[in-house]
């Protein structure tokens, strides 16, 4: 288990680029499973989630060539489906949950796929109700063995029907998208999710062959065909780290540009980073962060306190909603943050509130951060990272605080952020990483 060591209170100043993005790759090298022919992706974060999956690939029969330290050629033209049963598969697929976006291609290609429970972040309870609701519609049958926490799913016969999601579920959605594609017939997906990630999977898919109508709204219309081919796809910029180095540089005065950060892609992301007073320029495809004293929340037109919600796409991505939360500390003003989705994932607070925060929580979904307008700087303590968007977040805190904090367990940090520790360091940065 690695851990940082944190020497807080150190302005940051240069330029930094985005990753590719974490969620945008998962369904992406999933859908290479769809095409016997190569599938050459470029800007492929390095981190432990998509390097896992990858392996998954790989163990499943797929030809996985790294082209360069971004690019990857995938070839699955032989998969192993017996593979599906084995001990190993089991074990692998159980600690990842991007294993279960191997399903929709798996059931679509072959007509059949196992998968264990899938495991992940401890954010609270992450149904997979909307991925297999969809794939009954279509015509799938399962078996799941709760001994084993095991699904067995018969897909010999997908058939295109009409499928109204419970709810907009990203990766349910994806998953779905993947099945239908294959599938015979006309489907149609109402309550879809529309991120840019799906918007990146259904083009990627509509080159590969795929007839696909709608895209970028919420009702997705496809024509199942025959076969799909092979395409070259590039990720965008991860919308996560671009957030979380607008929430970086508020929180520790310093100066930042965001490069090649895929502004038209990024929605209410800026906007919302300014509600909570921070300055920001958009230069081209860039976003240039001043060094910044104070800054001060808005409140909403009546007056009444401000409220930072997560909600589907266009809305606000809840994976966003702890690194603002972090951001208010120093704010000067008070905000709600209302994390709608994941009643877990608030939880993180008590050590901001260690650290020096004014922070209330109301329950599980609900934070009120009274901002410290940096009239007192938070103090450095030893701490552990829950989950990925939680450690970032303390990693934030850590950085602008007074003294040293140590953050444990921050093999969850790597599950999402690629080297963020040297990259911060190349800016200013204090943060040593300790093997244990």
């Amino acid at each position: 288990m690695s851990s940082f060591k944190i020497q807080g209170g150190k302005k940051l100043k240069g330029d930094i680029i985005p990753q590719g993005a974490k969620n945008e790759a998962l369904q992406i090298i999933a859908a290479t499973l769809l095409t016997p022919e190569p599938v050459t992706i470029h800007r492929i974060p390095d981190i432990r989630d998509v390097n896992k999956l990858i392996e998954l690939i790989g163990d499943l029969g797929a030809t996985v060539e790294k082209l360069d330290s971004e690019s990857y050629r995938f070839t699955a033209k032989e998969i192993d489906v017996a593979y599906l049963e084995s001990d190993e598969f089991k074990t692998k697929a159980a600690s990842l949950r991007g294993s279960i976006m191997i399903l929709g291609p798996l059931l679509a290609r072959y007509g059949a796929a196992k998968i264990p429970r899938p495991g992940g972040d401890k954010i609270g309870r992450r149904r997979l109700d909307t991925h297999f609701l969809g794939f009954e519609k279509l015509g799938a049958k399962f078996n799941y063995s709760s001994k084993e926490s095991f699904y067995k799913i018969d897909a010999s016969n997908l058939q295109g029907c009409y499928i109204h999601l419970d709810e907009a579920s990203v990766t349910g959605t994806a998953n779905i998208l993947m099945a239908s594609v294959l599938a015979k017939g006309k489907t149609t997906i109402y309550n879809a999710a529309c991120e840019p990630y799906i918007q990146q999977l259904s083009k990627m898919l509509v080159r590969m062959g795929a007839n696909i109508n709608g895209i970028g709204s919420n009702l997705l219309t496809i024509e199942g065909v025959e076969s799909l081919g092979g395409t070259v796809h590039t990720l965008l910029p991860d919308m996560i780290e671009v957030g979380s180095f607008i929430g970086l540089a508020a929180m520790t005065q310093s100066e930042i540009t965001v490069k090649s950060a895929g502004v038209e892609h990024l929605g209410l992301i800026p906007d919302v980073f300014r509600r909570l007073g921070i300055k920001l320029e958009i230069k081209g495809d860039d976003i240039f962060i001043p060094e910044q004293k104070n800054y001060q929340i808005d409140t909403f037109i009546d007056g009444s306190i401000l409220t930072v919600a997560d909600a589907p796409w266009p809305g606000f991505t809840p994976d966003l909603l702890s690194i603002v939360l972090v951001t208010a500390i120093q704010a000067k003003g008070t905000v709600l943050i209302h994390q709608k989705m994941f009643e877990s994932r608030l939880f993180f607070v008590d050590k901001l509130i260690d650290m020096g925060a004014q922070i209330i929580l109301c329950d599980p979904h609900r934070a009120t951060v009274i901002g410290l307008d940096r009239k007192q700087q938070l103090k450095g303590i030893k701490m552990s990272s829950p989950d990925i968007r939680a450690g970032v977040s303390l990693l934030i805190a850590a950085l602008s605080a007074d003294g040293e904090s140590v953050i444990s367990n921050v093999e969850q940090i790597d599950r999402g952020y690629q080297n963020i520790d040297e990259r911060l360091n190349r800016l200013g940065a204090d943060i040593q990483r300790l093997e244990q």
